[in-house]
């Protein structure tokens, strides 16, 4: 019997090999989640990489056919795809594995030749997805769990993602309104509007760029960096620790988070605006600092920030940068960049000065 998809609630009925999941029962986990049982020999940095490192050890996955995940997102889609058709995904392992870290992490190397076609296959999944089902971390606005609603994408998009990783063109239709959108916001971000500064020690990358762009845009550069300070016209702004910390990343060695909610009160003592710094958890996938008007919903903060209000500040370019390396600078002194932080771990490190 080939492998197969099941939804989620079907875990225990049969042995399973969970993907970019985790869940009591699996057969086999293959995930790049913090704390994922994921075997040491498999470790990727995303899902999808530990299924297709798997697929050139068979012997390692051990006799399951069962396949399921507990959210629909690129990488965990990818996986599951590669463990349903194995032979198609190794002869495109080198696109796939591009694929996976662009959805999941929103980077990508224009320098490599296949980064475009992944672009495109990414722009397909996402279109598709909006237009038949509902945005990611949209379920629960619709009064629906994510490991539930998610089983019905993974129907459609298992036996039609094969025709268009062969012939992409065939989802041009789908695809060319985000990839032409991104493929603007990249062009200008190489423009002279745009200047990068970096601080490798602490991991963060800014941004200086006129207006919001797509994270395909803003986030392709940013490879090797956790944090983006991005910095807009109109004393506009948003600091973004990325998923790159919410997971364990297997290429490098990083920093820990930091809570953002002491960088908000700095700021705010500052801030002379109608609007106050406000700050996600940290254990958001990916927490932002911001200045608040309404309340985010997830999907929203999820979504590209060209999509999403980014209010105006009383505070210059120069204090905000300032204020930010400051803080974390002073938040990893003494810390070594490591493999596998625990939450205590990382909860450890940010309450050090409490």
């Amino acid at each position: 019997m080939p492998r197969h998809f099941v939804p989620f609630g079907q875990l225990r009925r049969q042995p399973t090999i969970v993907v970019d999941s985790t869940g009591l029962g699996a057969a086999l986990t293959l995930a790049h989640w913090r704390g994922a049982a994921t075997p040491a020999a498999l470790r990727d940095d995303t899902s999808a990489g530990s299924v297709l490192r798997a697929l050139r050890q068979p012997a390692a996955l051990g006799p399951a056919q069962a396949v399921t995940a507990n959210h629909f997102d690129i990488d965990g889609f990818v996986g599951v795809w590669a463990l349903l058709h194995p032979e198609l995904a190794l002869i495109h392992e080198d696109l796939l594995r591009q694929l996976a870290v662009l959805g999941d992490f929103r980077e990508i190397d224009w320098q490599n030749p296949l980064a475009d076609t992944a672009l495109k296959l990414a722009c397909w999944l996402n279109a598709e997805e909006k237009t038949r089902f509902y945005e990611p971390f949209g379920a629960p606005a619709r009064r629906r769990r994510e490991d539930e609603a998610s089983a019905e994408k993974f129907a459609w998009f298992l036996p039609r993602f094969a025709d268009i990783l062969l012939n992409p063109e065939a989802g041009r239709t789908a695809w060319e309104p985000e990839y032409a959108r991104v493929r603007q916001a990249v062009a200008a971000l190489q423009g002279p509007l745009t200047e990068r500064r970096s601080y490798a020690a602490i991991g963060l990358a800014v941004v200086q760029t006129p207006a919001p762009v797509p994270y395909y845009a803003l986030f392709g550069p940013t490879a090797g960096f956790d944090w983006v300070l991005s910095v807009y016209d109109g004393q506009r702004y948003e600091l973004e620790c990325k998923y790159t910390t919410w997971i364990d990343l297997e290429s490098r060695p990083t920093l820990p988070r930091l809570p953002l909610g002491p960088l908000a009160a700095r700021l705010n003592a500052h801030e002379t605006g109608p609007y106050r710094w406000v700050a996600d958890p940290l254990t958001d996938t990916g927490p932002l600092l911001r200045l608040a008007g309404r309340p985010l919903s997830k999907a929203e903060r999820y979504a590209d920030p060209d999509g999403r209000p980014i209010y105006a500040s009383s505070l210059a370019p120069r204090v905000v940068e300032a204020e930010v390396v400051a803080y974390l600078q002073e938040g990893y002194e003494g810390v070594e960049s490591r493999r596998y932080w625990t939450w205590a771990e990382v909860r450890a490190v940010g309450n050090r000065d409490k």
